[in-house]
């Protein structure tokens, strides 16, 4: 038992390489990287301070939103303030347990916001498809549980899948070429066999991936079904863009989760990963608070609201 302990424990730290190998390109990346981490802190932080404080916000919507806003956070400060810390200080290296707990903060994020996505689409399907009886089928009780059951299938996945990686021995390799610890990436450095990890995952990838994918996708396929049979061309429009925010939204962060989790299953070249990864844990976080806003009337005028009230007792 003596021997197998100290053989998963070998390792203390990894080598992250971070997002390049060109030292004249640090500069520039640093300056993009802190500002995409301010952009993605003040853009969350304030459309939840706005939703919070406007009334007329107090809506499924916009309590999944709150919710969403909360996972982009997490996303971009388990990733970003390493990469940084390389960038600025050129400290590679990371902990084994740092990099475990990066890992496991990410992956339940990740995965959390994944089934939130799903809820989300749901929320737009009974809203369009059953409007008469949207308050009742999502009352208060039914959006907690909804949201809270996102949590935890969230929490429960990221901790599956660093148990079984606590497992695994790491005593010949030790640098990720990688800005953070990601599951792909770590298991590539695995000196023992991780055939039960690569189960997992594409187990993972059905339960989650595929099936909160194809629920999305009905759920889509109900919505657009039912507006495109509404008459009344004003209505049609107002119907259609209740949900394009989400869409863009669900467009952007499928693309990255199956191009990384679904691929290294079939594929060994992770060239490409980096660069795919930074789509939905550090642009994706600072999109969607910009496309809620800007793409919703309600979250507009609940910003002039605020900034009139804030205005108006400097021009008395």
């Amino acid at each position: 038992m003596s021997v197998l302990s100290l053989n998963k424990t070998d390792l203390k730290e990894f080598l992250l390489i971070g997002l390049s190998k060109h030292p004249s390109l640090e500069p520039t990346l640093t300056f993009i990287f802190l500002f995409i981490y301010l952009m993605a802190l003040v853009g969350n932080v304030l459309i939840s301070i706005i939703i919070s404080a406007d009334p007329r916000l107090h809506t499924p919507m916009y309590f999944f939103l709150i919710n969403l806003s909360i996972l982009d956070i997490c996303c971009t400060t388990a990733a970003i303030p390493k990469m940084l810390d390389i960038l600025i200080m050129k400290r590679m290296a990371i902990s084994y347990s740092g990099c475990i707990s990066q890992l496991y903060l990410f992956t339940s994020a990740l995965s959390t916001e994944l089934i939130l996505l799903t809820v989300m689409a749901y929320d737009r399907y009974v809203a369009i498809c059953f409007p008469l009886r949207y308050t009742v089928i999502m009352n208060r009780m039914a959006c907690v549980l909804l949201a809270g059951s996102a949590w935890v299938l969230g929490s429960v996945n990221s901790l599956t899948h660093t148990s079984l990686i606590l497992k695994l021995s790491f005593c010949d390799e030790d640098t990720i070429d990688h800005f953070f610890c990601e599951i792909p990436p770590v298991l590539k450095l695995a000196s023992s066999n991780t055939f039960v990890n690569d189960v997992v995952i594409v187990a993972s990838d059905v339960l989650l991936g595929m099936i909160c994918f194809l629920l999305t996708a009905v759920s889509y396929t109900y919505i657009i079904s039912t507006i495109m049979k509404i008459r009344s061309a004003e209505k049609k429009k107002k119907a259609f863009s209740t949900c394009a925010s989400h869409m863009t939204v669900v467009t952007i962060f499928y693309g990255g989760v199956i191009y990384t989790y679904v691929r290294p299953a079939f594929s060994d070249k992770m060239e490409a990963d980096k660069v795919v990864s930074a789509m939905y844990a550090i642009i994706s976080p600072v999109l969607n608070p910009v496309i809620y806003s800007l793409r919703n009337k309600e979250v507009i005028n609940a910003i002039k609201k605020i900034f009139g009230k804030q205005a108006l007792p400097q021009r008395k």
